[in-house]
């Protein structure tokens, strides 16, 4: 008789709060990543509120994808942090080499999710490092960040594009609203 296969079944809501407490451990909080969104949107939006913004990273820390990217990249820069990465990666991640580029790769992912109007986003605030980016950059802690710095900087652009792109759906239909209002063919009859 053949030897029975395990099947595989992955909780998703074991992914999500391990990716919530890995966060929280690496000292990532979800209002400060949703400052990063307020940052980048409130130009274009002067009356986008905080809660709006912490609404829009948590909807990005729920899709599978971002989640995948943050419980990866954390635990590099984790095994980073305790020596345990082969030669020369080890020295790569712990010095966050300026030619090593698979951390901005990985932030693609997750910036990807909401389309291309995140890339620049995310290196508008990778260039800057503004609020906790700063701190997560500060390599004086002792902490190696060089995956989750992009990874957080990525979630706050995917949420700035999710924001972006809900913005200009609800812009449309408003001005399709106003067009049904104004058109005489249409005998005050809006389409829904």
């Amino acid at each position: 008789m053949a030897k029975e296969k395990n099947s595989y079944s992955l909780n998703s809501k074991v992914v999500s709060d391990t990716t919530h407490e890995l966060l929280h451990q690496r000292g990532v909080t979800i209002p400060e990543i949703a400052e990063l969104v307020l940052f980048l949107q409130k130009k274009y939006y002067p009356a986008l509120t905080m809660e709006e913004c912490v609404h829009n990273v948590e909807m990005v820390l729920s899709k599978r994808e971002v989640q995948n990217a943050v419980l990866t990249g954390i635990q590099l820069d984790m095994l980073a942090e305790e020596g345990k990465l082969l030669s020369p990666l080890q020295e790569m991640l712990v010095n966050d080499e300026g030619l090593y580029g698979v951390d901005e790769i990985l932030a693609f992912s997750i910036v990807n999710v909401y389309g291309s109007i995140g890339f620049t986003n995310y290196g508008y605030v990778d260039k800057l490092k503004p609020g906790i980016l700063e701190r997560l950059n500060d390599k004086s802690t002792g902490q190696v960040h060089t995956f989750l710095d992009d990874i957080v900087g990525a979630v706050a652009a995917a949420a700035s594009s999710r924001i972006a792109h809900r913005k200009q759906a609800e812009r449309e239909v408003d001005s399709s609203d106003l067009n049904a209002e104004s058109d005489p063919l249409n005998n005050g009859i809006s389409p829904e």
